[in-house]
């Protein structure tokens, strides 16, 4: 069986990575573009409040908690193309929408519906990869699809900065905005979802990729429903987990360009080249976590480790204060390279504890937990830089965050589980 499996690889990598990271990477324009428009002007062209400002860039991550799981169920059960296709057709106007508001309930409705939109799509992703990728596969397979939110922060930090500085932060809204929605026409005639469905494999390769797939579900405990995956003590651990990363994650990703912009004397152009250092850290730390976890089939142990050094660069950061602004500059381009190396082989730990029929929701509870930890994090980072004047109170919220990451992930024990409906791991 595994004979044939390399010449297989190579042809769905090809066919399918590029999809998925382009979708994911259109959905993260439109999310982290509003720090940006934050940066240019949005709060005084519209009259918002530093307060507000913070709740306003929060507000997606309210709509994005509450529809993981409906979207989840949804991909797993019927169909990740027409989830998908939908959700790009309706995120790519409520981005451009965003660049045409004239007050802030719209804008608030908009962001908030945008989460709603975009909440299905991390999860059907997921789905759709462990429909297409074996277990030896997976963290580089999930690494490339949660690449295209570094990647895409990276060149959206520079082009946002050109667009806002040449037209404006609304113009800069319409013109990200509408890829998507052409996107959506593309994905329409070229996903699949499922190997048996497309042409371009042999009947020999697809046997052979249900087979291994197979063999992976058999060796997995079965677990009956959802409440029962949700209840198991690994699930609920890695639920906290990623909703203290998130805290890390979204504090920097929102609110990085006006940090920078309020630490130094930048204008917007050199702020996106600034903001876009920590992004290419970040990818090139993600494909070598990925590639490592996949090939020592280690997962935990390429999780921690980073966490921890991004709360020692936050913890340096505040220690350094204002003072010094380009050392700590390179401890936040740390920080960043070190909280994004450890999504691909945190994404693969749970298709290996639980089984096809809940893995899916699973992940979706998870990553909800993440966009409520997103939340808290987007809103009391702007919060604590508006109410104190300086990023240091928020440098320490996020290294706290992440110390309590690390902790959870050393508690999650897949051995000790079997009794939640969890294997061992071989």
């Amino acid at each position: 069986m595994h004979s044939s499996t390399p010449k297989l690889a190579v042809r769905r990598w090809w066919a399918i990575m590029p999809i998925v990271f382009i979708t994911y990477s259109l959905a993260y324009l439109d999310r982290a573009n509003y720090g940006f428009a934050a940066a240019a002007g949005i709060n005084q062209d519209l009259g918002i409040s530093k307060g507000l400002s913070s709740l306003i860039g929060a507000l997606f991550f309210l709509g994005y908690f509450f529809f993981q799981i409906p979207g989840a169920i949804y991909a797993e059960r019927r169909s990740v193309k027409k989830l998908v296709f939908w959700s790009l057709i309706l995120w790519g106007g409520c981005a451009t929408l965003t660049g045409m508001v004239s007050n802030i309930p719209s804008l608030m409705a908009i962001r908030f519906v945008l989460g709603v939109v975009e909440a299905a799509v991390m999860p059907a992703m997921l789905v759709f990869i462990a429909n297409w990728f074996t277990k030896s596969e997976r963290s580089r397979a999930n690494t490339f699809l949660i690449l295209g939110n570094p990647v895409t922060v990276l060149w959206m930090s520079v082009v946002s900065g050109y667009l806002v500085n040449s037209f404006g932060w609304r113009h800069m809204f319409i013109a990200e905005g509408l890829p998507a929605v052409v996107w959506a026409v593309i994905w329409w005639f070229i996903v699949k979802d499922k190997p048996a469905q497309v042409s371009w494999l042999t009947n020999q390769e697809k046997s052979d990729l249900d087979a291994t797939l197979r063999a992976e579900q058999a060796a997995i405990k079965p677990v009956k429903n959802y409440r029962e995956a949700f209840k198991s003590p690994a699930v609920i651990k890695l639920c906290a987990q990623y909703f203290c990363w998130s805290i890390g994650v979204y504090g920097f990703v929102l609110w990085l360009p006006s940090i920078l912009k309020s630490g130094s004397t930048l204008g917007m152009v050199e702020t996106g080249w600034l903001s876009a250092v920590p992004y290419l850290a970040a990818t090139i730390a993600m494909l070598l976590a990925s590639w490592a976890s996949d090939k020592l089939q280690a997962r935990k142990a390429f999780v921690w480790p980073f966490l921890l050094i991004g709360a020692l660069a936050f913890a340096g950061s505040y220690l350094l204060g204002s003072t010094n602004f380009w050392a700590s500059y390179t401890l936040l381009v740390i920080a960043g390279a070190a909280m994004y190396a450890p999504y691909g082989p945190f994404f693969a730990i749970v298709p290996e504890l639980l089984p096809k029929n809940v893995a899916g929701g699973a992940m979706a509870l998870i990553n909800s937990m993440g966009a409520l930890g997103s939340f808290v994090g987007s809103y009391f980072v702007g919060y604590l830089n508006g109410a104190t004047g300086s990023p240091a109170a928020s440098y320490v919220f996020m290294s706290v965050a992440l110390l309590l990451a690390v902790w959870f992930t050393l508690a999650v024990k897949p051995q000790a589980a079997v009794r939640a409906g969890v294997v061992v791991r071989s």
